[in-house]
């Protein structure tokens, strides 16, 4: 790409800001626009997988992000009971792999990490881009404040709700999974918990999630099946959620005995149907704005520090950015296909509300050998940027 070109990176979310880290690396200038008019230390926590570890090593800052985070040792599936129906033994996954393969930060020490590797200026705030026109100069963006400016490319990572994505492909809207998620990050930790290991536990129609993150706090989920946009399920607090959940095992109940009102953070489960295109011209969907996927796999995040890096590299090999972007779209189209559609069909076989169905689910995630959910973490991990 040649580096007079101006390009605009839309959405300083963890995908846009690796993105400018990647490309500022190889000397290409580029400047953030974010809609936020200051950046606060808000979200929950997420977990990274060896794919998203390797693609910073790539770009010579994985040593910053491991330090903000925690490695963990295995990653626990259990019934309602407690009972154990799967375990990953994340440490052989590593060095298997040969990056980190059950990491956990929370989502602002992971923004502040990608930030502190940006000078000031790169990342402008209060800039929502609320309109654009493709011109035959490049693109002219529309800002919530009022203003406009001019450029050459642009990089929409702009989320699920894309102002980008919304113009260039009217027909594409988000769809409910059939789950709402309360999120919380917590430093009240239960004696009892252990703090080297991920667990998932399934029950009727409902999961529950711990993360053990660093400097001793701990990020929890909870799925009910819901109607979107339950507005009951919406007014929950801790106390309904913990009679809710009331039927699982001491750990789901001693975690939401120490979790407040003010910490929960309420969303219903959204993704996208995969797309078929994410360049258009001298436009390119990246991220969530081009294959927001559930949360079941863990790869949200992880496919956004993918797409950055893989882009940074096209950008780098291809003298004319619009080549750079379709090149990018054949690469990234099929893979972030496969995540889609194999997290959807995760979160259905993990929410499901039928007893036999349960009991039929949890007898055969506990005879598979622990083998073949390696080759499952093999798809996700063994990814190339070049």
């Amino acid at each position: 790409m040649n580096k007079s070109k101006r390009l605009s990176i839309i959405g300083g979310g963890i995908g846009g800001l690796t993105l400018a880290i990647a490309l500022r690396k190889k000397g290409y200038p580029v400047t953030v626009y974010e809609n936020a008019p200051q950046l606060k230390p808000l979200g929950a926590g997420l977990g990274l997988a060896a794919n998203a570890i390797k693609a910073f090593q790539q770009i010579g800052i994985r040593d910053e992000v491991l330090k903000a985070g925690r490695v963990l040792k295995k990653f626990i599936i259990k019934d309602q009971q407690g009972q154990v129906l799967s375990t990953a033994n994340a440490e052989r996954m590593s060095a298997k792999f040969g990056a980190p393969n059950n990491f956990t930060i929370h989502r602002a020490d992971l923004h502040q990490v990608l930030l502190s590797q940006l000078p000031e200026g790169v990342v402008q705030q209060g800039k929502g881009c609320s309109d654009f026109e493709q011109t035959s100069n490049g693109v002219r963006l529309h800002f919530t404040d009022g203003t406009s400016v001019e450029t050459d490319y642009v990089v929409a990572c702009d989320g699920i709700h894309s102002v980008f994505r919304k113009k260039l492909l009217p027909g594409s809207a988000p769809r409910y999974a059939g789950y709402t998620c309360w999120r919380a990050v917590i430093d009240k930790i239960p004696p009892s918990l252990n703090m080297e290991e991920t667990s998932e536990t399934w029950g009727p129609g409902s999961r529950f999630g711990i993360v053990p993150l660093s400097r001793q706090r701990i990020y929890w989920f909870a799925t009910i099946n819901a109607p979107a946009n339950d507005q009951e399920k919406k007014a929950f607090g801790v106390a309904e959620l913990s009679r809710h959940f009331s039927g699982f095992h001491a750990d789901v109940k001693n975690v939401l005995a120490q979790t407040e009102d003010a910490q929960l953070i309420w969303n219903d489960i959204i993704d996208l149907k995969p797309l078929k295109q994410f360049a258009f011209g001298n436009i390119l969907l990246m991220g969530d704005a081009a294959h927001a996927t559930t949360p079941n796999l863990g790869q949200g995040a992880c496919m956004a520090i993918e797409d950055a890096v893989i882009l940074a590299n096209c950008l780098a090999e291809n003298a004319e950015p619009i080549v750079a972007f379709q090149r990018f779209e054949t690469r990234r189209l099929r893979r972030t296909r496969h995540i889609i559609r194999d997290s959807r069909r995760l979160g259905r076989i993990a929410q499901l509300e039928n007893p036999f169905l349960i009991k039929l689910r949890n007898a055969a995630v506990r005879l598979t050998p622990e083998r073949v959910t390696e080759n499952q973490f093999k798809f996700i991990s063994e990814v190339s940027f070049q």
